[in-house]
């Protein structure tokens, strides 16, 4: 059951609209997690109805928002390109600027590469081989754990499965290369 439709025209949650006119982003909550995200347009102009158009909008990251809490589904989340591999950015949403939890499927070319802000966590699932960390290699296999600071040039040399958090929210504008 539908317990609260919220509507907003992205200037307080920062989203844009598309095209700027007539776009409304909204959620449906049910319980105390949102359930969908849609837009709402008008079909022909001012005074005329508006309908639920899901498409409107790019496909939002799977998150679900409590009342203090995000939860999210990591395997369920679009994979995209990363100097790594592929990547499942999960709490990747508007506003949260805390931490991003990520699925990462490395690449055999992971790319070298530091961030200037942003610590990272890795924990590798699946996978051996090795991790460079300031051009130390160090064995690497499931379970183990790593915490990467802010300048450590590092990539992970093999194909591997792995938890990444990143701190604050992972920004593709903190990725840097030599």
């Amino acid at each position: 059951m539908v317990r609260k439709l919220g509507l907003s025209d992205g200037a307080d949650d920062g989203l844009p609209q598309k095209s700027g006119k007539g776009l409304w982003r909204g959620s449906i909550r049910s319980g105390l997690a949102w359930d969908y995200v849609f837009a709402l347009a008008r079909r022909a102009g001012p005074g005329s109805p508006l309908r639920m158009i899901p498409e409107a909008l790019p496909a939002p990251a799977i998150v679900h928002r409590g009342d203090r809490h995000l939860r999210t589904q990591l395997d369920a989340v679009p994979a995209v390109p990363c100097p790594c591999g592929q990547a499942r950015r999960g709490f990747a949403v508007p506003g949260n600027e805390l931490a991003t939890i990520h699925l990462v499927d490395i690449s055999a070319d992971a790319r070298t590469h530091y961030h200037r802000r942003m610590t990272e966590i890795y924990l590798i699932l699946e996978g051996e081989g090795f991790i460079e960390l300031d051009g130390e290699r160090v064995p690497a296999r499931p379970m183990l754990s790593v915490m990467i600071q802010p300048g450590c040039r590092h990539r992970l040399v093999g194909r591997f499965r792995i938890v990444n958090v990143a701190i604050p929210a992972f920004d593709p504008a903190d990725e840097w290369f030599d």
